[in-house]
């Protein structure tokens, strides 16, 4: 098993069937387990939606880190801008 930082803390679920985890995880995501009826494991995570979750491949990280070595030694310009819209516009058609 394993040891808990701090003792067990009694809660009540309120009406709603709600209970207040503290101030310091709040608007945080966490996930309930439900390992027995009445036993429940909740668990601080950091939720990835699906349509982002390629950017946490490793393809899609080195692609970035490539992106970001670039553009620190490329001066930003609108140079071609007119025939890059010109070509993402005919890409959409």
């Amino acid at each position: 098993m394993v040891a808990t930082t701090h003792p067990p803390a009694v809660k009540v679920v309120g009406a709603n069937g709600q209970i207040s985890l503290g101030k310091q995880y709040a608007g945080r995501q966490v996930l309930v387990e439900e390992r027995e009826p009445g036993v429940w494991v909740v668990r601080t995570a950091t939720v990835i939606p699906d349509n982002e979750r390629w950017l946490h491949e490793p393809k899609a990280a080195t692609d970035l880190q490539a992106a970001f070595a670039w553009s620190s030694t490329h001066k930003a310009s609108d140079a071609g801008l007119d025939d890059t819209l010109s070509r993402l516009s005919h890409d959409e058609s």
